[in-house]
């Protein structure tokens, strides 16, 4: 579907009614990329496919790259985030692109409405062990909140301190999915995952001294976690914990909507 005379012939097919509307949409489902220069290609159409539209990753690209590649983005989506941009380079990418957000602590900028209400059902719940953890607890939770999802957060609630967390139990039951950050030993999310009824998404962080080895340490806890329901993504992952507690939720919506219909 990527020359025109295809293009034209699947719509003529739709109008005269020998292809529905859903057949069509199927096949446009991988519709062409856009060229940016000759360093990107974006892929416009992957909100359609997967519901989640690409994200820039800022480590790596120059700032004329990031904001040549948001431009472009912007034409086609209300909501343009790259991940990963430091202070420094947000300074330099501000006088460059029109109505630029930063959120300086999740190192997230992007284009946005003025307002953004949540589109889907339930609450992401998010939980940090430490206050060094919340560069990543805030990726995840400013990734959720520019996909349309409410969250809920709670910060500082380690196992060192475990009445903390035991006495905000009533957030933990509020959630719908969890995401749990930690760094050090990496336990919270074991031990939440045995008060929740829910999803448990567990990110480790690259915070800890030298035996923590960058995050390994926590991220072999979680993955050995004795608590059932619990799900580990990559160390300092929040952007990929968001995406993954949104597709529960979006999955959710879509079993309680085939209910509905049958």
């Amino acid at each position: 579907m990527t020359q025109p005379e295809a293009l034209r012939s699947l719509l003529e097919a739709v109008a005269n009614g020998k292809v529905t509307p859903d057949k069509a949409l199927d096949s446009l489902k991988d519709l062409a990329y856009e060229p940016v220069g000759e360093f990107a290609k974006i892929d416009h159409h992957r909100h359609l496919r997967t519901g989640f539209p690409e994200v820039i990753w800022g480590l790596g690209k120059t700032p004329e790259q990031i904001a040549r590649i948001m431009e472009v983005m912007r034409q086609r989506n209300p909501v343009v985030m790259a991940t990963r941009i430091e202070p420094s380079i947000y300074t330099i990418l501000q006088p460059k692109i029109r109505d630029l957000r930063y959120y300086e602590l999740a190192r997230i900028c992007a284009i946005t409405p003025p307002t953004i209400e949540p589109q889907f059902e339930g609450v992401i719940g998010i939980l940090s062990a430490g206050t060094a953890d919340l560069p990543v607890a805030e990726e995840a939770a400013v990734t959720a909140e520019l996909s349309g999802f409410r969250v809920m957060r709670l910060w500082d609630v380690g196992v060192a301190g475990i009445h903390r967390l035991l006495s905000n139990r009533h957030l933990i039951e509020s959630a719908s999915v969890l995401i749990v950050v930690a760094g050090m030993e990496g336990a919270l999310p074991s031990v939440v995952a045995g008060l929740a009824n829910c999803p448990v998404i567990a990110v480790p962080t690259s915070v800890g001294y030298g035996a923590s080895f960058g995050g390994l340490a926590p991220l072999l806890t979680m993955l050995n976690s004795c608590a059932a329901g619990v799900g580990v993504v990559n160390i300092d992952n929040g952007f990929g914990a968001a995406v993954l507690a949104g597709q529960i939720l979006r999955t959710a919506e879509k079993l309680r909507m085939a209910s509905q219909e049958s």
